[in-house]
């Protein structure tokens, strides 16, 4: 879908799109001919412009029909803005129109923008492998044009855009299949990210091992699919920011459970357990996007965890790149082994004053939060606050969980330095003591656990059902507002 911003409204269009508030609504003046049927059509629907009201009916403009698209919003709440955008295309994309006109006289720029930015969003979709969709259910929207907003609005947009787009790579990445999207396959859909400036290092499987990272490869021991460690470096600070921003990935490409072998009935649905490596590229093509003036570093362990003869066992022990030992209590709670060797990798590497690592952790964050908020645990109140702020301002909601030694002696081992699996309660906090014992003193450590985010039963907002694309939004925002000032 093309985005425009013109002065004029495209003789074209057949979506006419207002977004009012309650308080303005009754005396907006609709640039249309007979707009006391527009209000009067309105009060009969009892639309009042109520932030989350919208209203779609057809009307005669011009001696032609078109639909009027009716969208109320809060006046200060920004979200609200990309929800109208969303809106808009929930309600027309599979209509047969073609081209949405957006009124944006009485929007600010960066309102504008974020309407425009919501639509994008919302009009993502993967229709690829469907080989029958019925003419009716296919999307006929190929351009929204915002008309008569102010000048600045093509400048915010051109931000939005680049965000959009790291969206979409997450929500491509997540809603691929796994004989799609493995290990080397995912490394090489991040390739183009070179074109946008992204300096990109691959580790292969026998390259881990000679540094020792036997925790990530006992996970991928079991698969044909051999492992990656992908390396994403944008720096856009002409070497000003001495210490990165690191960003960390859990990218299991399909997750079995592996010996331990998770249950027939929705083990499809672990296709998605790659979800933070999606983030993590998604978010690298974003800041690359945009220019950010930040230096970040994005690394995805990619792994696939499969139940094979060769696979890791329930009691083995493994070694990891920190030298830290590792009884294998249970093969299913592989996203810490794969993430504690790309944590230690990085801070060798990069000596990091931030770490965020985004994975679909556990199940009991779901059961803790459902798909509302992603869990947070962090090392810092300093960083925790800074990520939480930037939850709430993109869309991506956080919720603080403890971190505590008193929760350390439930993954002790008896005959190694730790098992990974604690006891029955408090599970998603015993994978973040785990992931905490392999962050140095001084670093700066945020772990998100986003199991119950990155894929959605329903539409959203800003989302149809499936890939949310959930992190890109808020890891874009958390280093605009913390490094880009």
């Amino acid at each position: 879908m093309k985005i425009n911003f013109t002065d004029a409204r495209p003789q074209d269009a057949d979506v006419l799109a207002f977004i009012v508030t309650k308080g303005t609504f009754a005396d907006f003046k609709f640039p249309l001919d007979k707009t006391d049927i527009i209000h009067a059509t309105a009060k009969l629907s009892r639309f009042e412009g109520a932030a989350g009201q919208n209203l779609l009916f057809i009307h005669e403009e011009g001696g032609k029909l078109v639909r009027i698209v009716l969208l109320g919003v809060a006046e200060d709440d920004i979200a609200d803005y990309q929800k109208a955008g969303g809106d808009i295309i929930a309600k027309v994309q599979t209509s047969g129109a073609k081209h949405i006109a957006v009124h944006g006289a009485n929007l600010t720029a960066q309102h504008a923008a974020e309407v425009a930015y919501g639509a994008t969003l919302r009009n993502w979709r993967m229709d690829k492998y469907r080989t029958k969709l019925p003419e009716t259910s296919k999307p006929t929207v190929e351009a929204l044009t915002v008309v008569a907003a102010p000048a600045e609005a093509g400048g915010h947009w051109t931000s939005y855009q680049a965000i959009a787009e790291g969206v979409a790579l997450t929500k491509e990445l997540v809603t691929e299949p796994a004989n799609i999207i493995y290990p080397e396959s995912f490394v090489e859909r991040c390739q183009h990210l070179k074109e946008l400036g992204v300096e990109i290092s691959v580790l292969d499987d026998k390259e881990m091992a000679a540094l020792g990272m036997g925790a990530l490869l006992g996970v991928a021991q079991g698969s044909r699919r051999p492992a990656r460690l992908l390396v994403m470096k944008w720096d856009g600070t002409g070497g000003t920011q001495k210490r990165p921003v690191a960003l960390v990935g859990k990218g299991v490409t399909f997750d079995t459970g592996g010996i331990s072998i998770k249950p027939a009935a929705g083990m499809e649905d672990m296709k998605w357990d790659m979800g933070g490596a999606g983030a993590v590229a998604g978010a690298m093509k974003a800041l690359a996007g945009r220019k950010a003036k930040a230096y970040v570093v994005g690394v995805c362990g990619l792994v696939e965890n499969m139940p094979d003869g060769n696979a890791q066992r329930p009691g083995d022990i493994v070694t990891s790149m920190s030298g830290q030992t590792i009884e294998v209590l249970n093969t299913d709670a592989e996203g810490r082994l794969v993430l504690c060797d790309a944590l230690h990798w990085v801070q060798e590497n990069y000596n990091p004053e931030y770490i965020v690592d985004l994975a679909t952790l556990t199940g009991a964050i779901i059961v803790s939060l459902g798909s509302e908020y992603a869990g947070l645990f962090s090392n810092s109140d300093e960083l925790a606050d800074k990520l939480t702020a930037a939850g709430k301002a993109s869309g991506d909601p956080l919720w603080r969980f403890p971190l505590s030694k008193a929760y350390d002696k439930m993954i002790d081992s008896p005959i190694a330095d730790m098992k990974n699996i604690g006891g029955k309660g408090a599970g998603s906090i015993t994978a973040a003591q785990f992931l905490g014992r392999f962050i140095k003193d001084g670093v700066k450590w945020a772990h998100l656990d986003i199991a119950g985010t990155v894929w959605a039963d329903k539409a959203g907002p800003v989302w149809d059902k499936g890939a949310t694309g959930f992190g890109v939004r808020l890891l874009d925002r958390f280093v605009a507002d913390n490094f880009e000032g």
